[in-house]
């Protein structure tokens, strides 16, 4: 059996310098903080993709922008545990009420300049550097 990488997205959903995180409660990078996001579906667009995981994980309804980042996360061992090419949007609220859902822990708003503080996953150090040349811009 050929083992291929699995598409995902994730959702850099901003406003001003706030930007919202969810601390993730299962699978790759429980426990730890990062944009919403997830697999692509079979036959699903990666825009299609970006706006279900951003209500299913924030219960936000968004307005997507640009890819902003793209990457991505390759885990331990041979052959390594997960392969995710990841294709991460901006997107900007347009409806719902900030809630996390089940499988994240928590989803808040944070202070762009603070994210850096909070333990995340390693695909968002290199999103947020993107993130921050696209919010000078």
């Amino acid at each position: 059996m050929t083992r291929r990488p699995v598409p995902g997205v994730g959702v850099a959903i901003i406003d001003g310098r706030k930007l919202v995180l969810i601390k993730r409660g299962r699978g790759v990078g429980a426990g730890l903080w990062a944009v919403p996001g997830g697999k692509v579906e079979y036959g699903e667009t990666l825009e299609e993709t970006a706006l279900r995981e951003a209500r299913e994980e924030t219960g936000l309804e968004v307005s997507l922008g640009p890819v902003v980042w793209v990457g991505e996360s390759i885990g331990p061992g041979e052959p390594p545990e997960w392969h995710y090419t990841l294709v991460d949007f901006v997107a900007f609220v347009v409806g719902g009420t900030l809630s996390h859902g089940d499988d994240a822990a928590a989803a808040e708003w944070v202070d762009f300049d603070r994210a850096s503080e909070l333990a995340m996953t390693p695909t968002m150090p290199p999103l947020l550097k993107a993130l921050d040349g696209y919010l000078d811009g």
